[in-house]
């Protein structure tokens, strides 16, 4: 198969592909935000990582598409490729855990693509919160949806809203014992903040 529009040759033999072929990720590509977050995509996460992100994501839209919610979808995209990459490779330690760390990868990504402050904050701020039980009052749809997504794909919470969706996503790209794995992150991450700092080598 050829590799899709803006996205690396390599990519298009990866698990995740069958994600991108499915609206509305098809109908994004092209969009430079969108390509240059599936290339970090591509750059910083694991396989399993990787395909629980887009999974996020195409959730998330499917929430929006059944209750008619406008949003930002490039930037939603580029939130879900982001909002784990604090629990991979070598993430520095942030105050607030991974989700800030994730946050702060998002914002030089974003940066670096001349996205503006306001923008930027929004989406930044969804990533923050995505692991509290439940969205804040008065939070945007961005952070409303990567919420959804990310609690629906990891625990099925929510999965009345979407019906079968999120069972169909898993059949066309699986990570057999994600659940288990984001877990394992998740208590490494735990140990990671409580150890000191380690001495600069001498």
């Amino acid at each position: 198969m050829a590799a899709g529009r803006g996205v690396p040759p390599k990519m298009s033999s990866r698990p995740w592909q069958p994600l991108l072929d499915q609206p509305p990720l098809a109908e994004l590509r092209g969009d430079p935000l969108v390509d240059a977050a599936l290339r970090e995509l591509h750059c910083l996460l694991p396989p399993s990582v990787a395909v629980h992100s887009l999974r996020v994501f195409l959730l998330a839209d499917a929430r929006a598409r059944a209750r008619g919610i406008g949003y930002d979808q490039a930037g939603l995209l580029a939130a879900a490729v982001f909002h784990d990459t604090g629990l991979t490779g070598n993430a520095p330690v942030a105050r607030g855990g991974f989700p800030s760390r994730s946050a702060e990868l998002l914002d030089r990504f974003l940066r670096g693509r001349g996205v503006d402050a306001g923008r930027r904050e929004v989406l930044t701020r969804a990533v923050r919160a995505h692991m509290r039980t439940s969205p804040a009052p008065g939070a945007g749809p961005e952070e409303r949806l990567l919420h959804f997504g990310a609690w629906l794909d990891v625990t099925g919470r929510g999965s009345s809203q979407v019906p079968g969706e999120r069972r169909r996503l898993a059949s066309l790209a699986a990570t057999p014992w994600f659940a288990f794995s984001f877990s394992a992150r998740l208590a490494a991450d735990g140990v990671r903040r409580a150890l000191p700092a380690s001495s600069p080598a001498r």
